[in-house]
């Protein structure tokens, strides 16, 4: 039972950070997951305070994962067809053949959606596709440092108590 939990711990662990690059996965909650599937082990020493902490880090990240494009967007001008365009771009451009597609793809999905918006100004769907793309840049980012930090934890103590499973 104990390498079973330790194995979906980190499995839970890569799933999180996989997570922190999609928008269907929520990877900080995923990767908290792993954390508490690892406490949950025998041989590691329970711990409320690192759990409360980190549990508490996971959902405000979740939380701000929404907030993030969405004000991005809204500061340089945007609508809701830019944050849209961005998931669906991202999607789009994780699943297309190209060189950085995760890169291109919401960027031009939030362009393309701000002309859906309002086709005749152009000027201002580059500026709101520039606001939504930074956004998401930004929110990605915060996850993915997040899901290292738990994977570093979660490494840190398999390390620390390894005499038990190794």
């Amino acid at each position: 039972m104990e390498y079973f939990l330790l194995i979906t711990g980190l499995i839970c662990m890569l799933v999180g950070i996989l997570g922190s690059f999609l928008p269907v996965l929520p990877g900080p909650p995923i990767s908290w997951v792993g954390l508490l599937l690892l406490y949950l082990t025998k041989g590691i020493p329970f711990s409320y305070w690192i759990l409360g902490i980190t549990l508490f880090v996971a959902v405000a990240v979740a939380i701000l994962d929404y907030v993030i494009p969405a004000k991005g967007t809204k500061k340089f001008g945007g609508s809701q067809y830019g944050v849209w365009g961005t998931n669906i771009g991202l999607i789009i451009g994780l699943i297309a053949p190209i060189p950085l597609g995760f890169i291109i793809g919401p960027f031009v999905g939030a362009l393309v959606g701000e002309l859906i918006y309002d086709s005749k100004d152009h000027h201002r769907a580059v500026k709101a596709a520039t606001g939504s793309f930074i956004g998401f840049l930004a929110s990605t980012f915060i996850k993915f440092v997040v899901c290292m930090v738990y994977l570093g934890l979660f490494l840190a103590k398999v390390w620390d108590y390894r005499h038990i499973w190794f």
